[in-house]
């Protein structure tokens, strides 16, 4: 299973991120990455979680319609620049970045950047070629195993994130 992310549409009003927070925590779904903004009244939110099938499945009993991309882990030097090689590199081969989450854990001093491209197949050949993936990273091919990877995140966090 590879690292997944789920993206909804909510209303742009107070309470309609804290109502899937509030779903997502009674289910005990532990949030590793999030992204919001909102434009024309619409908010726009991207989430990585530990369990997304199960994620999906509560979301879409409540209402919330919500869409799933697979990501490719990669890590970046502790430095400015180190992204923008990343970004170069991509660009270079015409291959657009349709999402970006900062990951929660490391490997071993590295941060860990989730990426969602138009062409994930070759995303992966050419950072891997280019010594931006890790074995650690791609061992972090599910969400579970991202999360199981930062032991000192509680298992219930997503309520104290969102």
């Amino acid at each position: 299973m590879t690292l997944r992310e789920l993206l909804l549409s909510l209303p742009n009003r107070p309470g309609a991120l804290a109502g899937v927070a509030r779903l997502l925590a009674k289910e005990r779904i532990n949030l590793a990455a999030i992204s919001v903004d909102s434009a024309a009244g619409r908010g726009r939110v991207r989430l990585v979680v530990n369990d997304p099938d199960r994620a999906l499945s509560l979301l879409s009993a409540g209402g919330y319609e919500a869409e799933v991309r697979e990501m490719i882990a990669v890590r970046l030097e502790d430095r400015a620049g180190s992204f923008l090689r990343v970004l170069e590199s991509l660009a270079r081969a015409k291959i657009n970045i349709q999402g970006v989450a900062l990951l929660v854990v490391r490997d071993g001093n590295l941060p860990l950047v989730a990426l969602a491209t138009n062409d994930l197949p070759r995303t992966r050949r050419l950072l891997r070629q280019a010594g931006f993936t890790s074995t650690a990273a791609e061992r972090l091919v599910s969400n579970a195993d991202l999360l199981a990877s930062a032991p000192s995140i509680p298992g219930e966090s997503v309520g104290l994130l969102l």
